[in-house]
């Protein structure tokens, strides 16, 4: 099985441009009409021609995107898991709070990397965001002053 983009005469004049997967059945090929290119730009159908030979899509994908920032998230994930796992949540406070939730942020901060509760805030507030952390639990910005007042 094999596709191929053929340029079909029409009568009305322009050619119609169809995307074909063609297949042999015996001796006979047979052919049908996957999709109509023909209002499509001509760059984007010559696109086609060029990944149906083999050619790659993107030359270089840092041409095209430029990462901005990137959050760790994988081990966020698991410890969160865990202590949401243990019940840690429920036994911090029943009902959901932003105290409940910036002292469930501390604790996984704290078994994720040991430091003061202000670098901790730091690694929180999405504009410093070192980690998913502060994102998942839906923190938004966190002061230095917060962390300390979760403690009372």
């Amino acid at each position: 099985m094999a596709f191929n983009i053929e340029s079909v005469p029409n009568q009305a004049g322009k050619p119609a441009i169809l995307l074909r997967e063609a297949w042999r059945e015996g001796r006979r090929i047979r052919k049908r009409t996957v999709a109509n290119l023909s209002k499509l730009p001509p760059e984007i159908v010559e696109g086609f021609r060029a990944v149906l030979k083999g050619a790659v899509a993107v030359g270089d994908i840092g041409e095209l995107m430029q990462v901005e920032r990137s959050l760790l998230h994988g081990h966020v994930a698991a410890v969160l898991g865990t202590v949401r796992g243990l019940g840690l949540e429920r036994m911090l406070h029943r009902t959901r709070s932003r105290e409940r939730d910036l002292a469930l942020a501390a604790v996984v901060a704290r078994v994720l990397s040991p430091d003061s509760k202000l670098a901790t805030a730091r690694r929180l507030s999405p504009e410093t965001a070192t980690s998913s952390l502060g994102a998942l639990l839906g923190l938004g910005p966190v002061t230095g002053n917060e962390m300390l007042d979760m403690l009372d």
